[in-house]
């Protein structure tokens, strides 16, 4: 049963449901967890919030009454605490459903990373215990619908680059992981490498980090120093050798022309390879200070002609996770409609859910209609990708996020 109570009533072993208020005022990532420590109860007690929403039935109740002794309270929180029961497994939903939710947690792990990498500037150390959160929320989006998060996070805008880009790569090596059936330990463990692998940014000169435009030999020299500057920092951190090697290594090719360590082929691990292709991906179909992004179905087409770049087995094992048209990428059908990716097919990667929207035969607006191309086989397919800038659409995105276009962050 969920009860609202005030803060100076919260203990531990009471199951937190939601903070009542924003949740900037709040110190946590999650919103919702059990109470397990007293450390976080006078975290909540010296935050903002002055009451929450509890469930009872996950957790303890508020005391019910004077006459029960301390010792009585201490006992009925180590019996609850002891019995908590193994979380219920993560079901798939639909993606209007998932969407809804990681808009939320895109502006929680917004919030998250700056403090984070803040912290890193700053010198200090890396809290990687919230880290791991993070990283759980971030797996139990992908694995409720795997497009949601990563789609999403690809419409930051050019100024929350360097926060959100770590979000987008955590959420592409989990659902890559899970495609090359990884253990979910491992799975968790490419996650938070994803998180972490750009993290030596933060030693780089802020202007030329944020500069908006190309940048210069001996500037891009600076920035290759980041691979090493970040495997430094994670160090003195209880990170494992994975989340080491993938900072240390994403920016190697297996033609060993990449940096900090040419290294080529066999002697790149699995993990850094798998970085290398998720970093890659974000980083060209994001909007930077001095380009446009590039529409996601033609940044696979790209990445698949680098040749010497990626693993190979790597790289088709990525297409399989997003899609040889990922999520709103922009495609032309046998019929002469256009329109935009909406979902994968369980049935095959060239016949996705697409959300179709305009004629190209009659250059006029159609009614919009989402079509599911697996089960139009012979009845419509995908014939062409499509350039968005030769159609000048200002509302694509919104078409298959439900986001309001705008030109300010959606995750503020």
């Amino acid at each position: 049963m969920l009860k609202r109570i005030k803060v100076v009533d919260a203990r531990v072993g009471m199951f937190v449901q939601e903070f009542c208020g924003s949740w900037m005022d709040h110190p946590f990532w999650k919103a919702r967890f059990l109470l397990d420590s007293e450390h976080d109860l006078q975290r909540i007690r010296g935050s903002a919030i002055t009451e929450l929403w509890i469930d009872t039935s996950k957790g303890l109740d508020v005391l019910g009454g004077a006459g029960q002794s301390e010792a009585e309270v201490a006992a009925e929180t180590e019996a609850l605490l002891a019995a908590v029961r193994a979380p219920e497994p993560v079901r798939p939903v639909d993606l209007d459903q998932e969407l809804e939710r990681a808009v939320r947690l895109c502006a929680r792990s917004k919030k998250a990373i700056v403090s984070m990498f803040s912290d890193a500037r700053m010198g200090q150390s890396i809290e990687i215990g919230g880290a791991r959160e993070l990283v759980e929320e971030i797996s139990d989006s992908v694995i409720r619908h795997p497009s949601a998060l990563i789609s999403l996070a690809r419409l930051k805008t050019s100024d929350e680059y360097t926060y959100m880009h770590s979000v987008a790569v955590c959420a592409l090596m989990i659902a890559l992981a899970r495609q090359l059936g990884l253990p979910d330990r491992e799975v968790r463990e490419a996650g938070l490498a994803g998180l972490l692998h750009d993290i030596g940014k933060m030693a780089m000169p802020m202007e030329v980090l944020n500069k908006p435009g190309k940048l210069t030999d001996e500037e891009f020299d600076i920035m290759r120093s980041h691979p090493a500057a970040g495997h430094a920092m994670l160090l003195g951190n209880e990170v494992s050798a994975q989340v080491l090697d993938v900072c240390l290594h994403h920016h190697e090719k297996v033609d060993g022309s990449g940096y900090p360590n040419r290294l080529s082929s066999d002697q790149i691990s699995l993990q850094a390879k798998m970085g290398a292709v998720c970093d890659v991906y974000d980083a060209v179909t994001s909007d930077r200070p001095y380009k446009r992004g590039w529409d996601p179905a033609e940044s696979i087409r790209r990445m698949a002609e680098w040749t010497g770049h990626f693993d190979p087995a790597v790289f088709q094992a990525f297409v399989k996770s997003v899609g040889i048209y990922p999520v709103g990428s922009l495609v032309r059908l046998h019929s002469g409609r256009l329109g935009v990716v909406m979902e994968q097919s369980d049935k095959s990667l060239l016949a996705p859910k697409v959300k179709v929207f305009f004629s190209a035969r009659s250059k006029t607006p159609i009614p919009q209609e989402v079509i599911d191309l697996g089960r139009l086989a012979g009845a419509d397919k995908i014939v062409a990708r499509e350039n968005p800038g030769d159609w000048n659409f200002p509302y694509l995105d919104e078409l298959w996020s439900g986001l309001p276009a705008s030109k300010g962050s959606h995750f503020d």
